[in-house]
């Protein structure tokens, strides 16, 4: 005797039709792809991108709020910096408040390197939003938003 259940064709086509999770998981994917080809030819990708962008601050921020900004734990983000601190962008500093926090900053470099990514972002968002329809950039951010 079998204990597997038979799951019919009909609930498959649902979920492949209505699943909030899927779509919004095969949006990022895509949307993803999309900025890592544009961003490539300055050496970012994406997710480097809008990391360094959370750095972009008067003052030096602590892990913590960089890693709830970008929705990820702090094991994470460290291997997130690993490469961009290898590459002379970013500094992972103690904090001078707390010997066990550390303070994240961009470099000269780092910041030579993300001035050069924002006219790329800039315009590749600019086109991204035109696609929407209705361009209702937006109301879609407003949906996103709503759901975290």
């Amino acid at each position: 005797m079998s204990n597997s259940a038979e799951i019919p064709y009909s609930t498959t086509l649902l979920v492949r039709d209505t699943c909030l999770c899927l779509h919004v998981q095969r949006a990022a994917r895509a949307l993803a792809r999309l900025f890592d080809d544009a961003l490539r030819p300055v050496g970012l990708t994406n997710g480097q991108f809008s990391l360094m962008m959370s750095l972009n601050r008067p003052e030096p921020p602590p892990m913590g709020p960089v890693a709830n900004l970008l929705a990820m734990d702090q094991t994470t983000l460290t291997a997130a910096l690993k490469p961009l601190q290898r590459r002379g962008w970013v500094n992972v500093t103690p904090s001078p408040k707390d010997k066990r926090s550390r303070l994240l900053s961009l470099t000269a470099e780092g910041k030579s390197a993300l001035a050069a990514a924002v006219p790329i972002w800039q315009s590749t968002h600019a086109m991204l939003e035109d696609k929407l329809p209705g361009a209702n950039g937006d109301g879609l951010r407003a949906m996103l938003l709503s759901l975290c």
